[in-house]
């Protein structure tokens, strides 16, 4: 707690006094992202940090393997991802969802594990979500990992399309469903081409 507190007493003598008008302005109006950022709760890929961004410009839903389930009744359990979706999409009306995949993704080594699933294990059953992508990579040549990492973000963004509010969203307004991997050694995003279905660096 020590090192979270010394970094608030940086932030509060450094940051804050650049960033107080612009927090003014957040208190006054509410927040208006045009951007949901779908990543991933590594501690190494922030996407604040990664695409520069001001308090008030990402809304962001981190969570292991920056994954999106597919659509299902709330009646039942508790959903957090798909409220945060169903938040940013009606009640923000935001203009893009991006969901940013990473190289070294834990969660994606967690679903790539051979050995039986604890039922009683949440990680364990929030990457079962990664079984569509698992059986599309199977026989591929290339780093499984690599492979499945670029393969979860397809899916992702499918199961985004399950959901009634995305799909009306999309019909009605043009929301825009986008993919993305970071590099962490090298800092190189990469964007999906929905043409080519392909991962392309940005310039």
């Amino acid at each position: 707690m020590q090192s979270l507190f010394a970094g608030y007493r940086r932030y509060r003598e450094r940051r804050w006094p650049e960033l107080r008008t612009l927090h003014d302005e957040l208190a006054t109006r509410g927040q208006r992202p045009s951007t949901l950022v779908i990543a991933c709760s590594d501690s190494r890929v922030d996407p604040a940090t990664i695409f520069d961004a001001d308090p008030g410009e990402l809304f962001v839903v981190r969570n292991v393997a920056n994954l999106a389930p597919t659509f299902e009744q709330a009646a039942h359990g508790y959903h957090g991802v798909s409220a945060a979706i169903e938040f940013a999409v009606t009640r923000l009306g935001v203009e893009t969802i991006l969901v940013l995949g990473h190289a070294q993704c834990g969660g994606v080594a967690a679903a790539l594990r051979e050995e039986p699933r604890d039922p009683a294990s949440f990680v364990d059953r929030w990457v079962g979500l990664l079984a569509r992508a698992k059986a599309r990579i199977a026989g591929r040549p290339g780093d499984p990992a690599a492979l499945l990492e670029y393969e979860s973000i397809r899916v992702s963004l499918e199961n985004l399309a399950t959901f009634p509010f995305v799909r009306a969203a999309m019909e009605e307004r043009g929301l825009v469903l986008a993919g993305a991997r970071y590099g962490i050694a090298d800092g190189i995003l990469e964007l999906l081409d929905r043409a080519t279905d392909r991962f392309v660096p940005l310039a």
